[in-house]
């Protein structure tokens, strides 16, 4: 049976099934990327669907193939994120009842959003891994059908559909990149792709902290990671799936890992200059670019989902700034004497720093003649004009320090 699922027919049909539910997510050529690789960088905006991340598509697709008998029954599945959404909403579509077990960590504005789609949301457990068998035991004690998140064929070819949408927008594609967690999306693209054009490259993209398909790709075999470790918490996952390994063992060209800071810059550099939210995530594709060796190819980024909750964007927003040396902190010493922090104000103004936070401490020293500590954190443009502050600084002769940021 599972060598019949992941067929070119099936693929056709989930396709025609989610245009139902999704928005028509079009290619967006990237200047700003396309710049740095010396490819044709475009990106799938998968963030902008109705739900805000690609899931629906899989769950839609899933529970389109059920008979009225097991819609009826009910569905079930566990979710911290986009898939809990994409299953309260496509369930909502069918009007079939929907519960989804969340950990009890869930932020409340992921929990509300899938209640307002119509779904039940149980709290139980830390971790997913808890929340999904307690999905399992509800799902065998009231008879509901288990949605899987990704280790089910089905969802897998819904989730591939975006592949079908990328090649018919962009016939001569070289390169998609793919973001992996469980490696559902990963494994329906890439095997559309190789059956749609068997020269296309799928790249899949993981985070550092979380890299089990890497592992397990490597080991030849299903490998589960002691600990997890990401900001990118949409693919932070221990095991990737069984059905969906041997997929990706054929169809997956390489895989790439990308570290959490890279993520961060990442987001800014998606903000700025192309104006879109795009989830840690979904921002694995973009910031695997600069790991991608070739030129002169057009390649396809996969912005998997745009579910960030306010404080964790304000967070990312400035780890961001801090990394890109766009705000930093220096410390100096003045003399205890009127007109000091004038002097030093005035150096800063004429090499076009901009001070956004003083800290002055008049007891770091009893020496009258270096007795003031003064910490300026500063807003630069960038790497190069950090170095014009600081050396304005030390012409001046205050010997400025380096200090962590703290805004």
């Amino acid at each position: 049976m599972a060598e019949e699922m992941l067929t070119l027919k099936k693929f056709e049909e989930a396709s025609e099934a989610v245009k139902r539910v999704t928005l028509e997510t079009k290619l967006v050529y990237s200047d700003y990327f396309s710049e740095r690789t010396g490819c044709r960088v475009y990106l799938k905006p998968e963030n902008m669907q109705f739900t805000g991340a690609y899931k629906l598509r899989g769950a839609y697709y899933k529970i389109s193939t059920l008979s009225e008998e097991e819609r009826a029954r009910g569905l079930i599945t566990a979710s911290a994120g986009n898939h809990a959404q994409g299953v309260a909403y496509a369930a909502k579509c069918y009007g079939s009842k929907a519960t989804i077990v969340m950990p009890t960590v869930t932020p409340l504005i992921k929990v509300n959003r899938t209640k307002n789609y119509g779904a039940e949301v149980v709290l139980y457990g830390d971790v997913y891994d808890e929340s999904c068998a307690r999905a399992y035991e509800l799902a065998q004690e009231f008879g509901y059908t288990f949605i899987h998140p990704f280790d089910d064929l089905t969802v897998a070819t819904g989730q591939g559909t975006i592949a079908m949408e990328i090649v018919k927008e962009l016939p001569l594609v070289d390169y998609i990149l793919v973001p992996i967690g469980g490696g559902g999306l990963a494994t329906g693209i890439s095997t559309l792709a190789k059956l749609l054009n068997p020269k296309i490259k799928v790249i899949g993209v993981e985070p550092a902290g979380a890299n089990c398909m890497q592992a397990s790709l490597e080991k030849g075999e299903v490998t589960t990671l002691p600990s997890v470790n990401t900001i990118a918490d949409g693919t932070a996952v221990k095991t990737p799936g069984r059905l969906l390994f041997p997929y990706l063992q054929k169809n997956l060209d390489d895989i790439v890992t990308v570290d959490d800071q890279d993520l961060v810059v990442a987001f800014l550099d998606m903000v700025e200059n192309h104006k879109m939210v795009v989830e840690n995530s979904g921002l694995l594709t973009v910031a695997a670019l600069k790991n991608l060796k070739v030129r002169d190819k057009k390649v396809v980024c996969v912005l998997s989902g745009g579910n960030m909750d306010m404080i964790t964007m304000s967070s990312v927003v400035q780890q961001g700034l801090i990394l890109r040396d766009r705000i930093f902190t220096v410390s100096v010493l003045l003399p205890d004497k009127p007109g000091e922090l004038s002097r030093v104000a005035s150096v800063i103004a004429q090499v076009s720093g901009n001070v956004i936070k003083l800290e002055h401490n008049q007891f770091v020293s009893i020496n009258r003649n270096a007795a003031v500590e003064l910490r300026i954190t500063l807003e630069a443009f960038g790497t190069e004009h950090k170095g014009k502050i600081i050396a304005a600084l030390e012409k001046e002769g205050y010997k400025p320090k380096l200090v962590r940021t703290n805004i």
